[in-house]
């Protein structure tokens, strides 16, 4: 039994980021029934599938997420797809407590893929940053926020079983090219011009200005650009760009 156990530990390092998940029966079944469905919407935007980079927005007035993916050779990002949140949790506006309810909101990356969850599949985010364990509660700010599936949320960002997998399949694929860090931002609204005026008119009075003009600043420079740039956090929780 004790060498069964080892043999199956070296063949687990040995295996490929891919091939681990594949052993989990939801994941297995993940890509036999949505591989097809992935495929076909890099199809129809004319991309490749092979070592991509991928990028993830949220949008929670919206209850929208946004798909990004960047090709290998290439600097700038594509919107590959958009799933919709199926369930919804708090208002607008940052997590800053343990019990709030609040979907988080800032400049984060998925650290954790889970092929067991009680959600059918979740990819973790690094919820609280280091924004987070300056604005947040100091010994409360709460965490374990995930992407997952089962709309069902008490401050994580649901969407079907059925796009939890093709979402799964994405970052497994883009973690087994390399991309150690799949990026996720999470917006209150889309800052647009009516974006702005939600803001301002009904939820000026959360104290949450000065932290969505400064989130703004990175939605902008994506906006602009299609390129993103590495975030930094300052003492104050403020986010900034390299070189800035």
């Amino acid at each position: 039994m004790m060498l069964a156990y080892i043999l199956l530990s070296l063949m687990l390092q040995i295996a490929s980021f891919k091939e681990t998940q594949r052993q989990y029966s939801r994941v297995k079944t993940a890509y036999e029934e949505k591989e097809p469905t992935v495929e076909n919407y890099f199809k129809d935007k004319k991309l490749n599938t092979s070592e991509f980079n991928l990028f993830v927005r949220a949008f929670k007035h919206e209850k929208e997420l946004e798909i990004w993916i960047k090709q290998k050779g290439r600097d700038t990002y594509d919107l590959l797809t958009t799933y919709s949140y199926c369930a919804n949790s708090g208002t607008l506006g940052p997590k800053r407590k343990e019990g709030d309810l609040q979907i988080p909101e800032g400049v984060y990356h998925i650290n954790h893929f889970n092929p067991e969850s009680n959600f059918h599949l979740s990819l973790g985010l690094n919820y609280p940053n280091a924004s987070d364990n300056i604005l947040s509660d100091r010994k409360h700010p709460g965490g374990s926020i995930y992407i997952h599936g089962n709309c069902v949320t008490i401050g994580c960002i649901p969407v079907t079983d059925d796009k939890i997998k093709e979402l799964y399949i994405l970052a497994v694929e883009a973690r087994n090219n390399g991309q150690k860090k799949i990026p996720v931002h999470i917006f209150p609204t889309r800052f647009t011009k009516d974006g702005a005026l939600l803001l301002k008119n009904s939820f000026a009075h959360t104290g949450n200005t000065d932290f969505w003009n400064n989130l703004k600043e990175v939605y902008d420079d994506f906006e602009r650009t299609k390129k993103l740039r590495t975030v930094r956090i300052n003492s104050k929780g403020e986010y900034f760009f390299d070189g800035v």
